[in-house]
């Protein structure tokens, strides 16, 4: 059974500079640095409809994860989060976490009414450890909302640049 999430990231821009901040790399990089990673790399090949394709490979500290989880971590968790753009305004997302039982699944939706872009998030979490998958999906939902709203904040101060 996987957990759901929804994430709404809105940016007082058109659709189209939005579309062009998702495909900087300079962006990209920017938003690893606000959600902490302890180190990052970003690829970007493509643009967004030819399809564009992203790979963001990052570590992140897990000193505020609980203590039950960070056994199943450790210190430091790697993540890899490709993301697939057919269209300028959707993108398939799926996010490992390489050798460990977890993943997510999911699109990002872009949409412009009078001048805002919504960037809707949508994964599916789903973590294969008996008794406390449960537990832990909804910890990295709490985790991933966090870097969401991140993201969000340095959307913003690129934009208003």
């Amino acid at each position: 059974m996987a957990t759901r999430i929804v994430h709404e990231l809105k940016y007082d821009a058109p659709l189209d500079a939005v579309v062009a901040m998702l495909a900087d790399p300079a962006f990209r990089n920017e938003v690893c640095v606000n959600q902490r990673a302890t180190r990052h790399s970003v690829k970007i090949d493509g643009v967004q409809g030819d399809p564009m394709k992203v790979l963001i490979d990052y570590a992140q500290p897990t000193d505020k994860v609980p203590g039950f989880a960070k056994k199943f971590v450790g210190n430091e968790v790697e993540i890899s989060q490709a993301e697939t753009w057919t269209s300028p305004t959707h993108g398939d997302i799926h996010v490992t976490i390489p050798g460990k039982p977890g993943e997510m699944h999911g699109t990002a939706v872009l949409t412009e009414k009078d001048g805002v872009t919504t960037e809707t998030v949508t994964l599916d979490i789903t973590v294969k450890i008996p008794l406390v998958a449960g537990k832990i999906e909804g910890l990295i939902g709490k985790i991933f909302g966090s870097a969401m709203r991140a993201e969000g904040r340095t959307g913003v101060a690129w934009l208003a640049r």
